[in-house]
């Protein structure tokens, strides 16, 4: 029978009268039916406050890496915090931290740490300004940021706002941000390494850095078709513009050197959270000795009280040292169990006669649910995904698998954790298969439903 949420939905209630929306993250308010509360998780599980039983590859949103709980991780924050849990000042573990980075990263010279990724990306967008004494970051469209003023620009814009091909428009999907932000993003699509080239060219001499996610996680899971790294460093290193690399979710996922190393690119910045902290609030900036220079001189204020939180610290050191400890046959693993799963849930929706069509490199992958008579093959860009996946259609087919105890994140991300094995795999397509018949069932029964009626 499929799960019910009461507890969830009456806690949630509850939140409303004390908490803005109820919830800390705007984003949660999406889960349907409600926004679910946990009590506990343990390697590649979670049992909500209603006693349901998940098998979770949404993982934090992807900072769950290690699985729930791990009790390595547990033993190493509780002895740090019985030692002290914040001094405002400098520990060993910082740079026991930074060394680690050091040996698995090629082009992390020196790092400096934050509490969260959103706090890193301003931090290089401002050491990039600084550095090149110019004014504009190149981005790309669907690519995310955080969720700063700079970092959401263009990251979510509906089709009404896209502007032409040739030149998309900087649109930032906030009320309250400052006006002039948008002004300092020259936006380019992703994948088009061509046009790539026609953007720059457009505003030679004022671009100070072109950022990007190595594999487009945030969107579809768009991995660089040929040519497209290659441009992104020519181009930097021809105008003297620093080279980017947002691996806050591709980060140790793709193995110990990230997706750099995955892809053979040497960037200049690195931007690193979730699976660097395990789940606790830490991230890193790592970059050349050369780009991190105005930082280093103090030229560029970089600053906060909780940096380098010894709790954190702790927390990575372990995370870091899990990924050290699989060398070079990380992340092989994760990719074999991804593309099984992904394999079938293939099999599945043919069975059923769902058009979806998982994306990605397998240790993380997209469910495209496709519209009708949209073309089938690889999805490359923004654009792209939001003419041809079918939103709607996926949300109802992700909340039966949630009723069927398989969790996704709800735009259609999974992730794979070092704690899944081949048995939670079987688990989870044996679930899958009585969610996708359900979906198949009532979506053939009502033409557009927006989510399945909530169980009894």
């Amino acid at each position: 029978m499929p799960y019910t949420f009461n507890r969830s939905q009456e806690l949630f209630q509850r939140a409303q009268k004390s908490i803005a929306g109820g919830v800390n993250s705007g984003i949660r308010k999406m889960e349907a039916p409600v926004p679910l509360y946990f009590e506990r998780g343990e390697g590649p599980f979670l049992w909500d406050v209603d006693g349901n039983h998940y098998l979770d590859f949404q993982l934090g949103q992807g900072a769950i890496l290690y699985g729930h709980a791990p009790a390595g991780m547990a033993e190493a924050i509780a002895a740090q915090a019985r030692l002290g849990t914040h001094w405002a000042a400098q520990s060993r573990l910082e740079i026991e931290v930074a060394e680690r980075l050091q040996s698995m990263i090629p082009s992390a010279e020196l790092a400096r740490f934050n509490n969260c990724a959103t706090e890193v990306v301003m931090a290089a967008f401002r050491l990039a300004r600084a550095h090149t004494g110019r004014p504009l970051i190149l981005r790309f469209e669907g690519h995310y940021h955080g969720w700063s003023d700079e970092g959401t620009v263009s990251a979510g814009t509906p089709p009404s706002s896209w502007g032409d091909d040739e030149a998309p428009a900087s649109f930032h999907a906030s009320q309250g941000v400052i006006p002039s932000v948008p002004e300092q993003f020259v936006v380019a699509r992703w994948n088009d390494p061509e046009h790539l080239r026609r953007r720059v060219d457009a505003h030679r001499g004022k671009i100070a850095a072109i950022v990007f996610e190595p594999v487009g996680c945030n969107t579809c899971c768009l991995e660089p078709v040929p040519g497209m790294m290659s441009a992104i460093r020519e181009l930097c290193d021809r105008d003297g513009m620093l080279m980017i690399a947002d691996e806050t979710i591709t980060g140790f996922r793709f193995g110990a050197g990230g997706a750099q190393r995955w892809l053979g690119i040497s960037p200049d910045l690195t931007i690193m959270g979730k699976a660097i902290g395990g789940g606790t609030p830490f991230a890193a900036l790592a970059g050349t000795r050369a780009a991190m220079a105005c930082i280093t001189s103090g030229e560029v204020m970089h600053a906060g009280t909780l940096n380098a939180n010894p709790l954190c610290l702790a927390a990575s050191k372990w995370c870091l040292d899990q990924i050290i400890a699989l060398g070079d046959g990380h992340p092989d693993g994760l990719c074999r169990l991804g593309k099984r799963l992904m394999a079938g849930l293939v099999k599945l929706a043919r069975e059923n006669g769902i058009p979806l069509h998982p994306q990605g490199p397998g240790m993380i992958f997209h469910a495209v649910m496709l519209k009708p008579g949209a073309t089938e093959g690889p999805v490359i860009d923004y654009r792209d995904y939001m003419r041809r996946h079918d939103a709607a259609r996926w949300a109802h087919l992700r909340r039966c698998l949630l009723e069927e105890g398989v969790r996704a994140i709800e735009r259609g991300l999974w992730s794979i954790s070092l704690a899944h094995r081949d048995e939670h795999i079987e688990e989870a397509l044996h679930r899958a298969a009585i969610a996708f018949k359900r979906h198949a069932a009532e979506w053939a029964v009502n033409a557009v439903p927006s989510v399945p009626a909530m169980a009894k």
